[in-house]
């Protein structure tokens, strides 16, 4: 994709991060895929701290103001109870249930194969033993609703919340590398009505079209403007058909647009509103640190405006060792894993750190797009 600062990855059916399925697998097989980023001034490539689990610790994402080393090693540090709303959206210290992870993933997979493979132990403990997304990026309607719910069920059954990521805007990644999705906006949202009709009651998070805000600048102002409805339209109808979702909405990362800008598209998209959004995302399979990162999240919320309630999560699936000096995006080398999937972030308006994608899952030079590649894994998790 030419000029972005976040590509999603796709080879064949695209599906996620980890598998959306509730039987056979084929088409609906989740894959998800690599964000690459221009960096016309790549970033200082930060030491990795252990993290409580053994991991090191920052994640991935530059920002336009970076912390002082104090406030990163502050960052860096145990994680706090994040705050957590209350039904009248007030922000408690509470700390929150646990993330769900889900049965069916390509690392999974991969460990159940190799019980004799000497790199096991590592990508058991520190990859496949922890929640990560569950990716819906395959148009095929008719069965989405029972997918949808296979997940959301299970997420349930345990009492923990599962992240889900529907990923079939139509125009996807501006017809780069995963390119797809619904064949229009009206029939996007039948999609996500059906996505909806899945969620069940119990708390979830959607993560919801990474890239398709922050890389909107490949459509024309009316195409914008019907993507942003078509989003805000979303927001809603996924909350109406369960209160408990928590929506975040695409804000790239702070290597890409400048706070404002990104604001001004997510509050044409809803993000702004209660009624559709519980804030934003960034950082989706990229590698910038988690400082900046939330730095740059406060900015964006900031400039956003809309209640207090709004927060943010990060994805810090693979940013241990911040972004590469040399801005290399696919699967470079050094990178570690970042902070491992939270509730409970300790910072103010941050909500979680997930791994919205599966580390190990290659952007497209040590495997396939998408698939798991073991060396990559071990050396993300060593």
């Amino acid at each position: 994709m030419v000029a972005a600062a976040s590509v999603v990855v796709a080879v064949g059916t695209v599906a996620g991060t980890m598998s959306a399925l509730g039987g056979d697998r084929g088409a609906d097989e989740a894959r998800p895929r690599v964000t690459q980023a221009p960096r016309p001034e790549p970033p200082p490539v930060e030491p990795p701290a252990p993290s409580p689990t053994d991991t090191p610790s920052p994640a991935v994402t530059t920002g336009p103001a970076s912390p002082s080393p104090t406030a990163r090693q502050r960052t860096e540090t145990a994680p706090a109870p994040s705050p957590a709303r209350t039904a009248g959206g007030q922000r408690t210290t509470a700390a929150g249930p646990r993330l769900y992870r889900h049965p069916d993933s390509q690392v999974l997979d991969w460990v159940r194969a190799h019980p004799d493979d000497p790199r096991r132990p590592v990508i058991a403990s520190r990859i496949a033993g922890h929640p990560a997304a569950v990716w819906f990026a395959d148009f095929t309607p008719d069965t989405l609703t029972a997918r949808v719910r296979e997940v959301t069920s299970g997420g349930a059954a345990q009492g923990r919340v599962p992240v889900l990521v529907p990923y079939a805007i139509p125009g996807r990644d501006c017809g780069g590398h995963s390119q797809g999705g619904a064949p229009d906006l009206a029939a996007y949202d039948d999609w996500i009505d059906r996505f909806a009709a899945g969620l069940g009651s119990g708390e979830v998070i959607v993560i919801l079209e990474p890239d398709s805000v922050a890389q909107a600048d490949c459509l024309s102002g009316a195409e914008r403007a019907d993507r942003f409805a078509s989003l805000a339209r979303a927001g809603r109808v996924l909350k109406e058909a369960n209160p408990r979702a928590r929506v975040y909405y695409d804000a790239g990362h702070s290597g890409w647009h400048a706070p404002a800008r990104q604001a001004g598209w997510l509050r044409q998209a809803g993000a702004a509103s209660p009624a559709s959004s519980d804030g934003i995302f960034s950082n989706v399979s990229n590698f910038h640190t988690t400082a900046d990162e939330i730095a740059y999240d406060r900015a964006v919320l900031d400039a956003l405006g809309g209640p207090e309630s709004l927060g943010a999560v990060v994805d810090t699936s693979r940013n241990g060792n911040g972004a590469p000096a040399d801005g290399r995006w696919c699967d470079p080398d050094g990178r570690r894993l970042g902070r491992t999937p939270t509730l409970s972030t300790g910072e103010d308006r941050i909500d979680a750190y997930l791994w919205v994608k599966l580390p190990g899952e290659s952007d497209g030079c040590r495997g396939r797009p998408g698939t798991f590649t073991a060396s990559y894994a071990y050396d993300l998790a060593r």
